[in-house]
């Protein structure tokens, strides 16, 4: 799943050098995904209202569904 959000994130932003994408998990919450992407690209990531930060969720969320997971994406 990591991977996957870093693939979206760096097709959409200027700088696909500045993506970073760590994992921490947690037996409370599950995995937490969170990205970082430089200043200026932050609006990109989000998009109009948040679709696209919310469309990354809903694929993330389906992927490890289908894993027996629970994923949250953070973005920082």
């Amino acid at each position: 799943m990591r991977n996957l959000i870093e693939y979206i994130a760096k097709s959409l932003v200027d700088a696909p050098d500045d993506v970073v994408v760590t994992e921490e998990v947690s037996e409370e919450e599950g995995t937490t995904l969170k990205l970082q992407v430089a200043d200026d690209d932050k609006g990109r990531i989000i998009g109009k209202q948040g679709r696209i930060a919310q469309a990354m969720r809903t694929l993330i969320r389906v992927k490890a569904a289908k894993a027996g997971t629970r994923v949250n994406l953070e973005i920082i």
